[in-house]
């Protein structure tokens, strides 16, 4: 049987009034109070009812989250990301696939409607800024991603140039030489020509030559496409000492055309991905990545939905997730990398 607030109360010996203000976190009751309550509550195993606690502050509870891509690891993990920020408060997230079409992006970020959702946060690839300039909706909208628009949105991403340079940087520091990029997109993608800025200005910071035939352009960033770069790469005659991909589902098939091909990672050829999806620390050689923020992201995202739905900020905010470097076995080999990413110093 479902416990009330009236038994609550009974149990407590209060109204039914101060429990209510207590479940709903109202600051002026009293520490004593709030304990006395509470210690009925956890006696009596009351949940709240966080529908109507919505509906009371006009809300429904619910964010939505619209991501390109469900079968990218990356967006996986930060749904999950999401999805956990929102528990948080409260909340619960509706997922939306758009594929990464402009059509699909341009349905959810106009089809949305106040009674349905709290607020919307949204990945674009490709979105433009006359579409969300047209935006009708009064729903909170938050971008995640790279894709930059001058518009009163807030916008959370994480530096892809200087993450895009930290990961060549580590493969110069390990002597490479002839770094290949795979994942240059054929047609418009703001990440990837992020990422391929920062892979030529690391080089040229070295003193090291641009070559762009070892850049890799393809349709997707799967597995496959990975290892049809890498192919392609190869059977132009060309051998480069080192591959930064766009994200780990290309280094991870870049890595498997590497073993058929006799060549070995990373005596032969040291790779580095992106994205630090959890497949990369469980292959037989475990995969040097750049790690997003996952967690920040998701939270920073949810909290800048809240923020503009209780009205406590009008500034519009452009904020940097961080990121790091997690060095295994596809750069140092299996002596020096730890399958946990960690760092194991040789005795």
């Amino acid at each position: 049987m479902r416990v009330s607030l009236k038994d609550v109360a009974a149990h407590a010996g209060v109204s039914i009034k101060t429990v209510s203000n207590v479940v709903n976190d109202y600051q002026h009751v009293t520490p004593a109070m709030r304990a006395r309550v509470q210690r009925s509550i956890d006696a009596l195993g009351y949940r709240p009812n966080l529908a109507a606690r919505h509906l009371r502050k006009g809300r429904t509870g619910i964010i939505a989250l619209a991501l390109p891509e469900f079968g990218n690891p990356y967006f996986a993990e930060l749904a999950a990301a999401v999805i956990d920020a929102a528990a948080e408060h409260d909340h619960i997230v509706l997922l939306d696939h758009t594929g990464g079409r402009r059509e699909q992006e341009v349905l959810v970020s106009q089809a949305f409607r106040a009674r349905v959702i709290d607020g919307l946060i949204l990945s674009p690839i490709e979105l433009s800024a006359d579409d969300l300039r047209d935006r009708a909706e009064d729903v909170p909208l938050v971008l995640l991603g790279e894709r930059e628009y001058d518009l009163p949105y807030d916008h959370i991403a994480i530096d892809n140039v200087a993450a895009a340079r930290t990961a060549v940087r580590h493969l110069i520091s390990l002597g490479c030489r002839e770094v290949a990029f795979i994942g240059a997109r054929r047609g418009n993608s703001e990440p990837a020509e992020l990422r391929l800025r920062g892979w030529r200005a690391e080089l040229t910071s070295a003193g090291l030559s641009v070559d762009d035939g070892l850049v890799a352009a393809t349709d997707g960033w799967g597995y496959g496409d990975g290892a049809a770069a890498m192919v392609g790469i190869l059977t132009a005659g060309r051998r480069p000492d080192a591959v930064f991909a766009y994200n780990d589902p290309m280094a991870m098939g870049a890595m498997r055309v590497l073993h058929e091909w006799g060549l070995r990672v990373p005596e032969d050829v040291a790779v580095v991905g992106f994205d630090d999806v959890v497949e990369g620390r469980f292959g037989a050689v475990t995969l040097t990545s750049v790690s997003p923020d996952k967690e920040a992201i998701g939270r920073l995202a949810v909290e800048s939905v809240l923020a503009r739905l209780g009205g406590t900020t009008s500034e519009v905010r452009r904020i940097r997730a961080g990121h790091r470097l997690v060095e295994r076995e596809s750069t140092l080999g299996r002596r020096h990398a730890a399958h946990d990413g960690t760092i194991r110093v040789p005795s």
